[in-house]
């Protein structure tokens, strides 16, 4: 066995060789997930994007990048971060949207995902950087955040399957989980620190059916309920926000049985209210609390077999060292320069995360 070192835990954290070989289904459904969310984020879009910062729009992009020209000067393309910097007309918008959801499609194929979250999340963040008021909701800062986290967290290659060559890596695994409890702890203290009577009275729920935004037919025989179910829907959001969401940190067990509680939350939420895709993302972000045991037992026998074998295998060829690359010949140049490209890959994925969380 190896000895502990601080190289050790690096490497364990940041590097997918020595990436979390249990979590490979949810991983691969959070991806999934993640795809069509992009795409339901780009797709509105292209009905509404020349309307809000087109050239003849309520805010065009030109102006809003000019007035940042002037106020920051060569900091600007640090501080407002797009492509539109380039061209910013209705015909680079349109583009935008499209290869945006081009490349949110192949995240669902499961093609290249490295590279189209790469492309998804830059034509997003041109556009939030450029839309000004019109892009300043949770919604889409959570959005980049689980984008840029993924790019991290998704497996290598074209068409990598379950991506068992290239275990989920550890660090971007407890930061995307990370957001999913800031997303929940963030809220339920801000109910509380608003100083709003509501949320202390528990009648906070009593109205909240017809003035939540765009509520639902559903929404709408929820409002009709009596106050006493009010009453205890606001004393469990608030001990679901602020207390349960901790259990994440909990074994296995009780991971599960978090899942089980937040997964009929957020579709009781969806199912009364439309806050965009928050919800959703939130929603395949709790996904992220199960592992490949618990999964498995869903999948069709033959997949299941197919699964296991696949694992196994890339496994024990990932950890069974190459006996053909003896001292029977002199190494290359690029396997003798590897362990530094590695090296330097590390800090820059450790650099980036620890910026990140």
């Amino acid at each position: 066995m190896r000895e502990a070192s601080p190289a050790t835990g690096i490497r364990w954290l940041l590097d997918t060789e020595h990436g979390s070989r249990e979590r490979f289904l949810p991983r691969w459904i959070f991806l999934r997930a993640l795809g069509l969310i992009y795409f339901s984020a780009f797709f509105p879009l292209v009905f509404q994007i020349r309307g809000l910062i087109g050239a003849n729009g309520i805010f065009p992009a030109r102006e809003y990048l000019d007035a940042a020209s002037r106020a920051f000067g060569p900091s600007r393309f640090l501080l407002t971060p797009t492509l539109l910097w380039v061209r910013s007309g209705n015909r680079a918008l349109m583009a935008l949207c499209f290869v945006g959801m081009i490349a949110s499609v192949l995240v669902v194929l499961n093609l290249w995902p490295r590279g189209t979250l790469l492309i998804s999340f830059i034509c997003y963040l041109s556009f939030i950087a450029a839309a000004g008021e019109f892009a300043a909701y949770q919604s889409d800062g959570m959005l980049l955040e689980a984008g840029f986290l993924a790019m991290f967290f998704a497996p290598r290659g074209w068409r990598p399957g379950w991506g068992e060559k290239s275990p989920p890596l550890r660090l971007a695994y407890f930061l995307l989980q990370w957001e999913w409890l800031r997303i929940y702890f963030e809220s339920g203290i801000g109910k509380l620190l608003s100083h709003d009577p509501h949320w202390r009275n528990f009648s906070a729920m009593d109205d909240y059916y017809q003035n939540g935004p765009l509520p639902t037919w559903i929404g709408w025989y929820a409002q009709h309920l009596p106050h006493w179910f009010h009453a205890i829907t606001v004393a469990l959001t608030l001990g679901l926000e602020i207390g349960l969401i901790w259990m994440f940190l909990l074994p296995r067990r009780f991971r599960i049985i978090l899942f089980f509680i937040v997964t009929p939350w957020e579709i009781g939420i969806i199912l009364t209210a439309n806050y965009t895709f928050l919800n959703y993302l939130v929603l395949s972000l709790g996904f992220l609390l199960l592992d490949d045991q618990f999964c498995a037992q869903f999948l069709p026998a033959i997949s299941k077999q197919r699964f296991a074998e696949r694992v196994a295998a890339a496994g024990v060829a990932q950890s069974s060292p190459n006996e053909a690359q003896g001292s029977a010949r002199r190494p290359s140049f690029y396997e003798e320069f590897r362990p530094h490209l590695n090296a330097f890959k590390l800090a820059v994925i450790g650099v980036t995360l620890g910026w990140v969380f």
